[in-house]
């Protein structure tokens, strides 16, 4: 069970790191320990305000037919952003476009980690 949730901080961690690397909207300040820190508190803010925040957009998530969701996953970077010094976003369209490319990221590699260590899904 820690395993798996380490496994999975790590792959958030790498997402985060990718998305910094390849969007000029998103800073990481520091190291490795910065990345993993800023991960732990994205974690954490995904686990207390998403499920809220995912029941209260349902409306407009199924009007939009599921694109709204990357609003919400968009806000919940920016709250992160808002509680972390070491983690840096632009603007609406910056946010939004960087919750694309970590959902994308973190999918892949959740895919590609469930695949090669089977007790990880």
């Amino acid at each position: 069970m820690v395993i798996r949730l380490l496994i999975w901080w790590v792959v958030l961690a790498a997402a985060l790191g990718l998305a910094a690397a390849l969007l000029d909207s998103v800073t990481i300040k520091g190291g490795l320990l910065s990345l993993l820190g800023v991960s732990l508190i994205f974690a954490l803010v995904n686990l207390l305000l998403g499920p809220i925040l995912r029941l209260i957009s349902l409306p407009l998530t199924v009007i939009t037919l599921g694109l709204f969701s990357l609003v919400v996953n968009g806000v919940l970077l920016a709250i992160t952003a808002g509680l972390s010094d070491n983690l840096d976003v632009g603007g609406f369209f910056g946010v939004i476009v960087a919750a694309l490319v970590i959902s994308v990221i973190e999918a892949v590699l959740g895919f590609l980690v469930g695949k090669l260590i089977p007790a990880a899904s």
